[in-house]
């Protein structure tokens, strides 16, 4: 009779946030891993119990790895969901040195899979990286797009997945519950109240959105199944995931906003040419730089292939957005 496996050592980075959150809660609920929980702050962890006997918290910076060497070179599977933003230097040490110096702590030996977080905001309909990343991106967008070009490159890449979600939502508009609540979902509420304004206006656009659970369902799918070389074609050694759900467009995702908040919707509208979004960008005070400029003549955000959880075989928590906005507890009325 052959000795039982061990169970999996996964190391999660960015335990902490939204999505990390519900990828702990996850494994710990539906697998018997070992979770190695990367956070700065173990108070702001609130889906999983801290004292668990199979969670073992790594409290500390991503840029400094050093206390966690043996914890990293442990792990036998990595979901690297850690990011910054906001600061160019801090961004390059987090989202391109410190993804370098964790993958050179760990064991190839050990090592068998690295499920790592970029946007799919990089990347253009067919999953290539859209050049304007790195001519017009913010910090965050060309650190990413850096990275993922270096991780191509790297001695572990057919062991790496790279995931790009697209809008995340999370948690509740109240903050309650035990999960974080995403940007996005924070935003929704104050969305609502500009709803008198957004149902008179029309927008040829259209995006992905996915909820932090749906991220989770297909994360904990990747790092408990045997890993294999990158099945997709066109690709190269790391395979590309967009995550979301099939697109929506700006137009119908107000008026079923409308029909959530009980808001009467008018039959016809204001189209948003340029001329018009200067103008609403002057009257509202509004900062825009030269990504947001990018983005407002892209319009369209949508790739081919996405991969939802039921691409996997799974169930979606959240595939309509009248489900993101019950989840959220979004009120029906202000």
């Amino acid at each position: 009779m052959s000795p039982q496996a061990s169970p999996a050592r996964i190391l999660i980075t960015g335990a902490s946030g939204c999505v990390g959150q519900h990828i702990a809660e996850q494994l710990l609920r539906e697998t018997d891993a070992q979770l190695l929980l990367w956070l700065r702050d173990p108070a702001k962890l609130t889906a999983v119990p801290a004292d668990h006997p199979r969670i073992t918290l790594l409290v500390g910076d991503l840029r400094d790895p050093e206390p966690h060497r043996a914890a990293i070179a442990s792990a036998t599977r990595i979901i690297h969901t850690a990011t910054a933003w906001g600061d160019p230097e801090r961004a390059q040490q987090v989202n391109v040195v410190a993804v370098k110096q964790m993958l050179a702590a760990t064991d190839p030996a050990v090592l068998e899979q690295v499920v790592y977080f970029s946007t799919a905001s990089i990347l253009n309909r067919d999953l290539e990286l859209l050049p304007e990343a790195m001519a017009y991106g913010t910090e965050y967008i060309q650190t990413k797009a850096q990275c993922l070009g270096e991780l191509e490159q790297h001695p572990l890449a057919k062991r790496i997945v790279a995931v790009f979600p697209t809008l995340v939502f999370g948690g509740r508009v109240d903050r309650g519950g035990p999960f974080p609540t995403s940007y996005l979902t924070e935003g929704l509420k104050e969305g609502a109240r500009w709803l008198w304004l957004a149902k008179w206006l029309r927008a040829d656009a259209s995006f992905h959105f996915i909820h932090a659970a749906d991220i989770a369902r297909v994360c904990v799918h990747l790092a408990t199944s045997p890993h294999q070389a990158n099945p997709e074609v066109g690709q190269g050694a790391v395979r590309r995931l967009v995550l979301g759900q099939p697109a929506v467009t700006v137009n119908d995702t107000v008026k079923r906003l409308c029909r959530w908040r009980r808001s009467w919707l008018p039959p016809v509208g204001v189209d948003l040419q340029g001329w018009l979004i200067e103008g609403l960008i002057k009257l509202l005070r509004i900062e825009v730089n030269a990504w947001d400029r990018f983005s407002i003549r892209q319009r369209h955000f949508v790739h081919d292939p996405i991969s939802p959880p039921e691409r996997f075989g799974l169930v979606s928590h959240a595939p309509t957005l009248e489900a993101v906005f019950e989840d959220a507890g979004l009120p029906h009325r202000g």
